[in-house]
């Protein structure tokens, strides 16, 4: 439906439409630029609602909200400082259609930094189902507004990026230019270190913690699991919260 059309059939009311209908029964749209090009990006007056790449971007978005789309005059206020860093800074989001399950999830990758990443099993202790592993990565599958909540910065514990919606290789480049050393995540999965402890402080982190970037190889020590950290003395760092399942 386009723009003519609903103003036509709001003409056509016996009485007068209300003021701000229009906003309510249609999303608005732009195209902006994004991290990975061109983004589409759907919006109402409750915030940003859904971030589209590639094509099929009108017809992805009716069938997920139902609602007809019309062109905005411009990106909403903040959009695109927040796709540039990875900052809301007042951004509002609408997830109105998400489960309570979905928003527990997404709230908690938002407390992900950027150029740091965490395991779905952290996300699922977080969102206070720890053993709904699967389902988060389903949840995450279906973040509408990705980049602005950062699903990419979850990995699985093999050092492996895994799925997103935007394709593994958009994944990957996003954490490269976060500066996330993929490399090296492989490489101490493959040692089956999972934790990084300094025993100079006695804490024990995720290894792209800003924390653990910080340790000096000559204090620092590897963990295959949290207890064996534990074991050994180290406390769970209190910034990256390691305290989760540890990987099988």
């Amino acid at each position: 439906m386009t723009e003519d059309e609903l103003l036509t059939g709001l003409a056509a009311l016996a009485a007068g439409p209300p003021d701000g209908l229009l906003d309510r029964i249609a999303a608005r749209w732009v195209s902006v630029p994004g991290p990975i090009g061109e983004l589409s990006v759907a919006f109402t007056e409750q915030g940003v609602a859904y971030v589209h790449a590639g094509d099929g971007f009108a017809q992805a978005h009716r069938k997920r909200f139902g609602r007809p789309l019309l062109p905005a005059a411009r990106p909403p206020a903040g959009l695109l400082p927040a796709l540039r860093t990875g900052r809301l800074a007042g951004l509002r989001l609408d997830l109105r259609g998400v489960s309570d399950f979905q928003r527990d999830v997404l709230e908690a990758v938002r407390t992900i930094p950027r150029g740091e990443v965490r395991p779905y099993a952290w996300v699922a202790a977080r969102a206070g189902r720890p053993k709904a592993v699967r389902a988060v990565g389903t949840a995450l599958g279906h973040n509408p507004v990705p980049l602005l909540i950062p699903c990419h910065r979850v990995t699985r514990s093999d050092g492996v990026p895994g799925d997103y919606v935007f394709g593994a290789a958009a994944k990957e480049r996003l954490l490269l230019a976060e500066g996330v050393d993929l490399d090296r995540l492989r490489r101490l999965a493959g040692e089956r270190v999972f934790y990084l402890a300094s025993d100079t402080t006695g804490v024990v982190c995720f290894p792209t913690c800003h924390n653990a970037r910080r340790i000096t190889p000559a204090h620092r020590h590897g963990f295959r699991s949290l207890a064996q950290a534990r074991a050994a003395g180290y406390r769970p760092c209190r910034t990256c919260r390691p305290a989760q399942p540890d990987p099988s």
